[in-house]
C-alpha cells in the first residue's frame, strides 16, 4: 500500500512541476477557483507542489552537502586536477567558509523556496473554504514551521515567512534565533494537534501527526543550543507521541530502511519518496561514488568520485558491528577495500599516476578504498577514502536513486528520547535500555552505562549520512574541535553565514557575528 502511494505522491509531485513551467498552454474550458476545490481530491492534487521542493534536499551542494561535509563523517577531497572547486569544499571542512559559499545560497533558496509555495498554497485553501481545507492548511503550515525550522537551525537568526500577501518590493526584516525559535514552536503546537493520527499509504511521505511530532523532538532536542534554555522535558513528550502509538517499530534488519525498495520499511515516519526516473534528485551515487565504480553497479553514468568518509568516523565502528559489515548485505554503510566489477574483475585506476600503497596482489593500479586519506588537498589519492553507501545501490541504477530518503525515522526518535532523559539523569536506566536496543539490532553488547562520549558516537554510527551530524556535534559541544586536517574553529561558525547575495539584495537582513 505504501508502494502504491508512493506512485501516486510521485505523480503528484510531477503535475505540479509541470504546473509551474513557463509554458502556457491554451484552455479552451477552465474551471474557476471557486468550484476547483470541490472535494478532497482537489485539495490533494495541489498539495503536490508543495513537496515537490524537498526533492532538491540530496542533490550536491544542498542540505545534505552542508551537513556531511562540514561535519566529521566525510569530505570532499581535492584530487589533482578534480574537486578543488574554487576551493568550497576545502573551507567547509576547515570551517574557514565564507557567506559567498554556494551551499549556503542553496540551502536558502531551498528553504524560502519552499516557504514561499506553502504560502501561495495556504492563501489559495483560505480562499477556496469548505470543510476540508482546514486541514490541508494545517499539513502545509507545519511543513511551513519544518523549512523554517532547518534555517533556525543552519541560520539562526533570519527572516520569518508567514505570509503571501506582501507588498511589491518587500525585504523580509531578520529576527533573532529566540524569536524564530518561539515563531516555529508556536507553529507547530498550533497546527500538530490536527494532522491525522495515520501512518497508511494516504499519508507516505506527507506531513502527517507523527512527522510532526518528530519535527518537535528535533526542536526540543536543540532548544538549549537554540534559546539557552533546554527543554528536555518537551522533548521526551514529543517523543512518546510516537513511540506510544505503535505505528512504528525498529526493522529487524538494519539496512531494510535504506533499500532501494525502502517503502515499507516500519521505520519510516517521513520520507521523500525519490524516483530515478520521475522523482529525482537524490544523487548520491553519483557524488561518492569512483569513476569506476560504474563497472561495479552497472551505472549508466559515471560517478563523480566525490565524496570520501573520514578515517576517524571509519574507525569508530566496532569490527562486528553489522551496519559496518552490512550482515545479509553485501556492503555496509561504507565502501572500503579492493574493488571489482559486478562480473568480479578487480577495477583498475587508467590514471597517469598510480598509489604504491594502494597496491593489492601487485597489481599497483587497483582500485582500493583505502579509509586513511592520504591527504585532504591538493593531491588525494583517487581511490582515497572508504565511500558512502548506506543506501543501496541499485544495479543499473541511473544517475538519481530510487531509495526513499527519511528525513526521520523512528530509529532517531529512540535516540533522542534516550539522550533528552540521559540530559535529565545520567544514570537513566531507560535511557540505556533505549541506545542498546539500537546496539543490539547492530550486533553489538549493549553498554553498561552513558557517557557523553559514548552517546555522540552511537548517535554518529546509527544516523550516519542522514544529514543529523552537525547539530549532534554542535550539542554536544565537540563542532569545533579539532579534526583530521581541521584546526580548532571559532566559535561563532556554529551558525552559518546568511548568504552574501541575499544580503546585497536585501538590506534589511543582519550577517551573524563573525562573518
Amino acid at each position: 500500500m505504501k508502494y502504491i502511494n508512493k506512485i501516486l505522491f510521485i505523480t503528484l509531485a510531477m503535475l505540479a512541476m509541470h504546473s509551474c513551467s513557463d509554458l502556457e498552454p491554451e484552455f479552451g474550458d477552465v474551471i474557476p477557483e471557486s468550484e476547483y476545490f470541490a472535494n478532497e481530491a482537489a485539495f490533494v492534487s495541489a498539495l503536490g507542489s508543495a513537496y515537490t521542493n524537498l526533492y532538491g534536499f540530496m542533490n550536491h551542494g544542498q542540505l545534505f552537502s552542508l551537513d556531511v561535509t562540514s561535519s566529521d563523517e566525510a569530505a570532499i577531497t581535492h584530487k589533482g586536477p578534480d574537486w578543488e572547486d574554487g576551493g568550497t569544499w576545502l573551507r567547509m571542512h576547515r570551517h574557514t567558509f565564507s557567506d559567498t559559499e554556494g551551499v549556503f545560497g542553496n540551502v536558502w533558496n531551498f528553504c524560502y523556496g519552499g516557504i514561499s509555495t506553502c504560502n501561495r498554497l495556504i492563501a489559495t485553501f483560505e480562499n477556496a473554504g469548505g470543510a476540508d481545507s482546514a486541514a490541508f492548511i494545517s499539513e502545509l503550515k507545519v511543513l511551513r514551521a519544518y523549512y523554517h525550522l532547518v534555517i533556525l537551525d543552519v541560520f539562526g537568526n533570519a527572516p520569518i515567512l508567514d505570509t503571501f500577501d506582501v507588498p511589491e518590493g518587500f525585504k523580509p526584516t531578520t529576527v533573532s534565533r529566540s524569536e524564530l525559535y518561539a515563531w516555529v514552536e508556536n507553529e507547530f503546537t498550533t497546527n500538530v494537534p490536527e494532522l491525522p493520527k495515520e501512518n497508511s499509504s494516504a499519508t507516505y511521505g506527507r506531513v502527517n501527526y507523527y512527522a510532526g511530532q518528530a519535527m518537535m523532538a528535533s526542536l526540543y532536542l536543540n532548544a538549549e543550543v537554540y534559546t539557552g534554555t533546554a527543554q528536555w522535558d518537551k522533548c521526551v513528550a514529543a517523543c512518546d507521541e510516537v513511540i506510544n502509538a505503535n505505528a512504528f517499530s525498529l526493522e529487524g534488519n538494519y539496512f531494510a530502511n535504506f533499500a532501494v525498495d525502502n517503502a515499507g520499511s516500519s521505520e519510516n515516519i517521513w520520507v521523500i519518496p525519490y524516483d530515478g526516473v520521475n522523482a529525482g534528485g537524490f544523487n548520491l551515487v553519483q557524488m561518492t561514488l569512483h569513476y569506476e565504480s560504474q563497472q561495479t553497479f552497472e551505472l549508466v553514468d559515471q560517478p563523480w568520485n566525490g565524496y570520501c568518509v573520514l578515517a576517524d568516523f571509519y574507525n569508530a565502528y566496532e569490527e562486528e558491528d553489522v551496519r559496518l559489515t552490512g550482515g545479509s548485505r553485501a556492503y555496509g554503510v561504507m565502501l572500503s577495500g579492493p574493488q571489482y566489477s559486478s562480473s568480479g574483475v578487480l577495477l583498475e585506476d587508467g590514471a597517469d599516476s598510480w598509489y604504491p600503497d594502494n597496491a593489492f596482489e601487485g597489481n599497483e593500479r587497483a582500485i582500493v578504498f583505502n579509509p586513511e586519506i592520504n591527504e585532504l588537498a591538493p593531491g588525494a589519492y583517487r581511490d582515497g577514502g572508504a565511500r558512502l553507501s548506506k543506501y543501496e545501490y541499485e544495479i543499473g541504477s541511473v544517475n538519481s536513486m530510487s531509495n526513499d530518503f527519511a528525513i526521520f525515522r523512528y530509529g532517531e526518535i529512540l535516540l533522542n528520547k534516550a539522550e533528552a532523559m540521559w540530559r535529565m539523569n545520567n544514570g537513566s536506566g531507560p535511557a540505556l535500555d533505549m541506545v542498546n536496543m539500537i546496539r543490539s539490532r547492530a550486533g553489538l553488547d549493549g553498554f553498561a552505562a552513558l557517557t557523553a562520549e559514548d552517546f555522540l558516537a552511537e548517535r554518529g554510527r546509527e544516523l550516519c549520512f542522514e544529514a543529523k551530524r552537525r547539530p549532534d556535534l554542535i550539542r554536544f559541544g565537540k563542532w569545533n574541535d579539532a579534526w583530521w586536517e581541521k584546526g580548532a574553529s571559532e566559535p561563532f561558525r556554529s551558525i552559518m553565514p546568511i548568504p552574501a547575495d541575499q544580503i546585497s539584495l536585501n538590506s534589511n537582513l543582519v550577517q551573524n557575528p563573525g562573518y
